[in-house]
């Protein structure tokens, strides 16, 4: 399966840090058209993204991915040029191999095969990209999203290529994600010579109470295979640089973790009653990153499961575990939403690599998922 590894390759040249997408996404849309697909590009600000359809009608069934990276850092620190793909003892090399332009590859290779194979099947077939996932995330999946619902478009399944594998390819199945929440907090207080505190008030001494509280906080007991929900205070800044000064002003930022227990308003709403019960003069802004989604068992869940322990030659670990990804944005317009990729053991780090057998076995597991749900027994309209 050479073809995976050289599209990989055209798309590793392309120096895609978020949110440029540097071409990648007009070369799949070329590619694409000329395979019969319609394809639609949604430019928000400065974010490109790409709708690609085959077919009509249900099932949906969309493949999801971005074409955007991380930067680099320093150039020097890696063994070969981040984006001039090199490979060496059996792996890719370049930024953005693993996450996630190796699937986004395989996924245009296994969509080509499909509907050569299957031209007339079942439902429809889509693939969906953003330059924009490794960013802010506004203007790329959650901007489509938004779109989406104003049109009414629907989608039953959602394949989200992360690279979710931990040691073998197809050994995890992503089946859900937690929600994230985060909060930059500013506690307000006097400031004053620290040899008459009375003078002052110390937004520090006052906020500590309020902040152990919040960080020793047992929210839940964990949902299905989520773990609790978990509160992480990140940056604690505040004072002149004197150490004779009291600060005026202390800023605290944290996230939250949160699973399908609850929702992003119902949190804001604790974490305030517990500083308003402290007695803190604050300010508070919340960024909701996205609610937490779960596919319960179904078709999508099932035979993904299939599909991985052939591939991977046991059943793969069902997780919920991990950071956030753009699926977090399809889930709510009633997607069934779950995560196959690459081993991740690289990905953000120097010396990015996919393995080049697995990014030849790719196209090939994402094709039997599409056959399976579009073209298996049951497929056709719902």
């Amino acid at each position: 399966m050479k073809e995976v590894v050289e599209l990989t390759k055209e798309l590793l040249l392309r120096p895609s840090v978020t949110p440029d997408d540097a071409g990648c996404q007009a070369l799949i849309a070329e590619r694409l058209r000329r395979a019969g697909f319609a394809c639609e590009s949604l430019r928000f600000g400065d974010v490109d993204n790409l709708w690609a359809t085959h077919g009509s009608g249900g099932p949906v069934l969309v493949l999801l991915g971005h074409t955007d990276v991380v930067p680099p850092g320093p150039r020097e620190a890696w063994a070969s040029d981040p984006f001039v793909p090199e490979i060496r003892d059996g792996a890719l090399y370049g930024r953005g191999a693993a996450d996630m332009k190796g699937s986004v590859a395989a996924f245009v290779v296994a969509l080509e095969r499909f509907v050569a194979t299957h031209p007339d099947h079942a439902g429809t077939v889509a693939l969906l990209l953003t330059s924009d996932e490794e960013g802010d995330a506004i203007d790329g999946v959650r901007r489509v999203a938004d779109a989406f619902r104003e049109r009414g478009e629907k989608i039953d399944w959602c394949i989200t290529g992360e690279p979710s594998s931990t040691a073998k390819l197809g050994d995890l199945l992503r089946v859900g994600r937690r929600g994230t929440l985060s909060a930059t907090l500013t506690v307000r207080g006097v400031q004053g010579h620290v040899a008459y505190p009375e003078k002052a008030r110390n937004p520090i001494h006052q906020a500590m109470p309020a902040l152990a509280e919040l960080a020793a906080q047992r929210w839940d007991e964990g949902y299905e295979t989520f773990p609790p929900t978990s509160l992480q205070i990140s940056n604690v800044h505040a004072g002149t640089g004197a150490n004779n000064v009291i600060p005026g002003e202390l800023q605290v930022l944290f996230n939250l973790r949160y699973n399908p227990n609850w929702r992003a308003e119902r949190l804001e709403r604790r974490c305030e009653e517990v500083l308003k019960a402290h007695g803190l003069d604050y300010a508070i802004r919340w960024q909701r990153g996205g609610e937490p989604f779960y596919t319960p068992e179904g078709p999508l869940r099932a035979t993904a499961r299939e599909v991985l322990a052939r591939f991977a030659g046991a059943p793969p670990e069902e997780s919920t575990g991990g950071g956030t990804s753009d699926a977090r944005f399809i889930a709510p317009l009633g997607a069934q939403c779950v995560e196959i990729g690459p081993v991740n053991a690289s990905i953000h780090k120097v010396d990015e690599q996919v393995a080049v057998a697995d990014l030849e076995a790719l196209p090939d597991l994402y094709q039997a998922l599409i056959e399976r749900l579009l073209t298996g027994p049951g497929a056709g309209p719902r």
